[in-house]
């Protein structure tokens, strides 16, 4: 039999501490590895498959796609790009998209896209203020913008042009805003710097703050969109409108797909020439991203993954009262964390998947649920109960 940990340790870059276990198959929200155990998947390929594992859709709309065109290049048009251009135009509050592979290549084209802009109306201004904790991507312009200095620091000198300021803090980025600045960079909530959410008044703050300054409004949706907060976009729940915005992730249910989302004043300041990708508004995935994002609105799946967060929620804050080192659920939608008094998450996270559920370990104290928006209350209750169990295993605390 053949021993895949052993030939990956052997054959690949050694720069991921995977957890020990190989998928082979997946149905909704079960995976099984190669000995044929079976899984609750609440990890989600990290927010990625949001109709769950081997979707219908997603499959029909591979297998039809790729039985017609699969590759062009962007020197043509094609019909799936402009399908699911107009779909997300028609769904959000933006007018053009520019189409690339990932997350990271989104931050990265929005970086480009703003100082186009700054140079064109604001006399070359560069600067864009994120915020600590904040993740955007592993690319060198991306990860200057990360506000974690532990993934950028053996990385310098990056990508020069970055302010960081504390998250949650509407007075921090006013008195970092100066002359040379020209955005202010955010995820709507902080997913991998622990799902942190923001308080009352924040963002509509912020976007105060930017249309009052002339700067411009750069939300990073690739993990919180797609419906798993509870809306299309989390950005909707705050009652305010970004000018430009990166999707990723869920797009197209597990096939890399990127985006980026601007309004139209803005957009027209890239010109043939300023960016492009090989890969990116390919006929495969955008015919899959199509068939994705209608699935989602037309079977309403942002509200199913509200009511679904409801009773997640309710169900994990239950384990205040009887686990006291848990600390904290927070999160919205079915974008959610349990935080703990000690970093015990590594254990917490072992220990669940010996019980046949897969979580993961967001932050030492802290884990990350990211359920697909299709998860039924029986997995929803079935989840809790191990993850209960696991936290009373490596806690010692009685049943």
């Amino acid at each position: 039999m053949t021993d895949w940990i052993a030939d990956e340790r052997k054959y690949l870059f050694q720069n991921y501490g995977r957890q020990p276990v190989v998928l082979v198959r997946g149905e909704g929200t079960r995976a099984w590895d190669a000995d044929g155990k079976e899984y609750l998947d609440f990890v989600g390929g990290l927010a990625v498959n949001v109709l769950g594992h081997a979707s219908p859709v997603v499959a029909e709309a591979l297998a039809l796609q790729s039985q017609q065109l699969i590759h062009t290049s962007n020197l043509y048009y094609t019909t799936p790009m402009i399908e699911l251009a107009k779909l997300l135009v028609e769904n959000s509050c933006l007018d053009r998209v520019f189409f690339c592979n990932s997350g990271a290549e989104a931050i990265e084209a929005a970086i480009k896209l703003a100082r186009r802009w700054g140079l064109d109306t604001r006399g070359g201004a560069f600067e864009i203020i994120a915020t600590h904790d904040g993740f955007h991507g592993r690319t060198m312009g991306a990860l200057a913008a990360t506000g974690t200095a532990r993934y950028r620091e053996p990385f310098e000198p990056l990508v020069p042009g970055f302010v960081h300021v504390p998250w949650n803090d509407l007075d921090a980025i006013r008195s970092a805003t100066g002359p040379k600045t020209l955005a202010v960079l955010l995820e709507p909530i902080q997913g991998e710097g622990g799902v942190n959410v923001p308080s009352p008044g924040f963002l509509p703050g912020v976007r105060e703050w930017c249309t009052s300054n002339n700067l411009l409004l750069i939300l990073d949706e690739v993990q919180t969109g797609m419906g798993r907060t509870g809306t299309l976009w989390a950005y909707e729940q705050e009652g305010i409108e970004p000018d430009i915005m990166c999707v990723a992730k869920g797009l197209a249910g597990g096939v890399p797909i990127g985006a980026v989302l601007a309004r139209e004043a803005i957009a027209a300041h890239l010109v043939p020439g300023d960016h492009g990708t090989t890969f990116g508004a390919n006929p495969l995935a955008a015919a899959v991203g199509t068939a994705t994002l209608r699935h989602i609105i037309d079977n309403g799946l942002p509200a199913q993954a509200a009511r679904a967060s409801e009773r997640l929620a309710a169900r994990l804050r239950s384990m205040e009262d009887r686990l006291p080192v848990v600390t904290e659920v927070r999160g919205r939608g079915l974008l959610l964390a349990v935080a703990f008094s000690r970093d015990i998450a590594a254990e917490v996270v072992a220990s669940c998947r010996q019980r046949g559920l897969l979580i993961n370990g967001v932050r030492p104290n802290a884990i990350r649920l990211m359920p697909p928006l299709t998860v039924t209350d029986d997995e929803i209750f079935r989840a809790c109960d191990i993850l209960d169990e696991a936290i009373a295993a490596v806690t010692g605390t009685p049943g």
